[in-house]
């Protein structure tokens, strides 16, 4: 069996600085906007049959606030129907 090269050129490699000096983190802090980030944000992946009608979030925006009073509409009816 024959041996591969030894793996200190490839640690090398992975050890090497490859960070811009234009990006400069070194006063940064991990996470610091992170739960701000979270709290405002939901995430939703649309369909790709669908981008052509949601090409962006001010679309589905759109769309949603059309639909919501409709959907809320429907929950108050069931809510009306289990109490009753």
């Amino acid at each position: 069996m024959k041996k591969g090269k030894p793996r200190r050129q490839h640690e090398a490699t992975a050890e090497r600085d490859t960070m811009r000096p234009e990006y400069d983190f070194s006063g940064a802090v991990r996470g610091v906007t992170a739960a701000r980030y979270a709290k405002g944000t939901n995430v939703v992946v649309v369909d790709p049959e669908v981008l052509d009608v949601f090409p962006n979030s001010g679309a589905v925006n759109e769309a949603l606030r059309a639909l919501a009073p409709v959907l809320r509409r429907r929950q108050t009816a069931r809510r009306r129907k289990k109490v009753a």
